[in-house]
């Protein structure tokens, strides 16, 4: 059996997975699955079992392009203007002092770190540290979604996460894109170097032409299949011309998305199809990146890999609390909500993929190996995580509600009783 032959059938076992084992795994166990794909990929790739060579994975780049343009286009679907403007601002500003809050630490001991191991100057260290702090910022919001269906219920916690996690999101994409555009390998094609501030509007103006063509050739169409064929054709185009461009697909993707979601009719027949096809996309980039994994052959490259770990749980949980305290909702959400975005999710494996393939980039295994760390050590137990934080705020919101519905009955209760000794006094002196 050729090797591309076994590529093949994991990812389409993975496909196969996604569609029977995810809903019920997350809905009895709590169990987010994910993590085990990208131990198959490190099992099957060169650096374990050889089964799948170096070049058997490079051959199959597209598919990993094509994939990160998908998964950015599910997150600009998110910024839908007309249902973002409902959410309160304090949720906004809450979710960008812990996103930024935890990019800042995670960057700042990355930076420390790599400059005084490796020998690195500061602007040197910038760029790898930068990148794991995009990385850190993005939160999964699997978990969140398993115990909110568990729950029944959407209270002020869980849309507090959800509106976090969004903003994660943004906040990693935008950041690993921008650092694309400043550190760019210059092109000789030119009569003088691009800025970064044109590389970045080239980074915008390729989403905006995907959105639109997309819109010239589909139009309004309802038909699914169509819309499948018409939204792959805008993804491979967005994503490739990044790529070809040392661009990031993960940026000019999130901005067809968001271009779709707030232009088109038919945005939420576009949402089921991005979703239908999530699942699978992401399964494959697991495994493609497990099997494309190597060790640094730095010395000293696992010290990097577990601070990033320690630096961005105490990011996210420390940010959080601090945020929460400076917006007074502390009470509300409680000391460690933060917790619960500890989760990495794919978009972390994205944003770690995406860095390992740009041209140039320093210490690009470290930043692959902290990201997959990460995701090996969180994912599984994401939903679980998630519930602790929950659970007992979720809990202490119905005992209080009890306690006033007792108190209600009781003065209701008693309101009534005064109304019947009225009414007997009223009768008692009619008679007489």
């Amino acid at each position: 059996m050729s090797a591309a032959l076994i590529l093949v059938l994991a990812v389409a076992l993975a496909y196969l997975a996604a569609r029977v084992a995810f809903d019920w795994l997350a809905r009895h166990f709590l169990v987010v699955s994910g993590a085990e794909y990208l131990l198959l990929g490190i099992l099957l790739g060169p650096q374990v079992s050889g089964v799948l060579s170096a070049q058997t994975v490079q051959g199959f780049a597209p598919i990993v392009t094509m994939a990160l343009g998908w998964i950015g286009t599910i997150v600009g679907m998110q910024f839908h203007l007309p249902m973002l403007v409902r959410i309160q601002g304090e949720m906004y500003k809450l979710a960008f002092l812990e996103a930024l809050g935890t990019l800042a630490v995670v960057c700042g001991v990355e930076l420390l770190a790599t400059s005084s191991l490796f020998g690195l100057t500061y602007a040197e260290a910038a760029i790898p540290a930068i990148a794991l702090g995009a990385i850190a910022a993005v939160s999964a919001p699997a978990g969140i979604e398993v115990v909110a269906r568990r729950l029944g219920q959407r209270g002020t916690v869980v849309r507090q996460l959800q509106v976090t996690t969004a903003i994660d999101a943004l906040v990693g994409v935008t950041a690993l894109g921008l650092l694309f555009c400043i550190h760019h390998p210059g092109s000789t094609a030119t009569s003088r170097p691009i800025t970064v501030t044109e590389w970045a509007v080239i980074t915008i103006a390729i989403g905006v032409v995907g959105g639109a063509l997309f819109h010239l050739f589909l139009g309004n169409e309802s038909d699914p299949d169509r819309i499948f064929i018409s939204l792959a054709g805008a993804v491979v185009l967005a994503s490739g011309a990044a790529a070809y461009l040392n661009l990031s697909p993960l940026l000019t993707s999130m901005v067809v998305g968001a271009m779709l979601v707030n232009t088109s009719r038919n945005r939420e027949q576009i949402a089921k199809t991005l979703a239908s096809a999530e699942r699978p996309f992401y399964f494959a980039l697991l495994i493609f990146a497990g099997a494309t994994w190597a060790p640094s052959p730095r010395a000293w490259w696992l010290l990097p890999v577990v601070l990033f770990v320690v630096a961005r749980a105490l990011g996210k949980i420390g940010a959080g609390r601090l945020g929460a305290r400076a917006m007074g909702v502390l009470p509300v959400l409680g000391p460690s909500w933060g917790r619960a975005l500890l989760g990495q999710g794919g978009l972390a494996l994205a944003l770690a993929l995406n860095y390992q393939q740009f041209q140039g980039m320093l210490l690009p295994q470290i930043v692959f190996t902290s990201a997959i760390v990460s995701i090996l050590l969180t994912d599984f137990a994401s939903a679980h995580i998630v519930a602790s934080v929950v659970m007992p705020l979720v809990g202490r919101v119905r005992r209080r509600d009890g306690r006033e519905q007792k108190a209600e009955s009781r003065e209701e209760k008693g309101e009534s009783r005064e109304q019947n000794v009225e009414n007997h006094a009223a009768r008692a002196g009619e008679e007489r």
